[in-house]
């Protein structure tokens, strides 16, 4: 049963690393597309909408958010934008090969755990064994 819960534990954790992996990619991907309209200059910035796909899971008070949140951040914006075109050739490389990196520590992790638990049922089923041993002597 132990076993069923922890490697239901890492797959579960695997799913939400790659999602997350999937999003983070997908987001920087989408700025990296943009960033020809977002160097247009401040206006184009403010101009800036959330992505069609991403839209309906928005909060309506996050939207709103969010026009004030990029005229305070659109100086760090434009100086980022500088450096999108060199980013976009290897994006996807490095998001992959952390993601890569994760799902295998999360495996190993996994196996960890297993012999954990395979070890624990080992010394306590060796510990009763012992105990009904000394019983029968008695």
């Amino acid at each position: 049963m132990f076993y069923a819960l922890i490697w239901f534990a890492v797959v579960s954790l695997t799913l939400l690393w790659s999602l997350a992996a999937w999003a983070f990619h997908s987001i920087a991907a989408w700025t990296i597309l943009n960033a020809g309209t977002l160097a247009g200059g401040t206006g184009a910035i403010e101009a800036l909408q959330v992505p069609v796909w991403l839209a309906p899971w928005v909060p309506p008070e996050f939207a709103l958010m969010l026009k004030p949140m990029i005229a305070f951040l659109t100086p760090a914006i434009e100086a980022v934008l500088g450096w999108a075109p060199a980013m976009a050739g290897g994006l996807s490389i490095a998001v992959w090969t952390v993601w890569a990196i994760g799902a295998f520590l999360l495996i190993v992790l996994g196996f960890l755990a297993t012999g954990l638990i395979a070890m624990l049922s080992r010394r306590t089923s060796a510990s009763s064994t012992s105990s009904r041993i000394q019983a029968a002597g008695r």
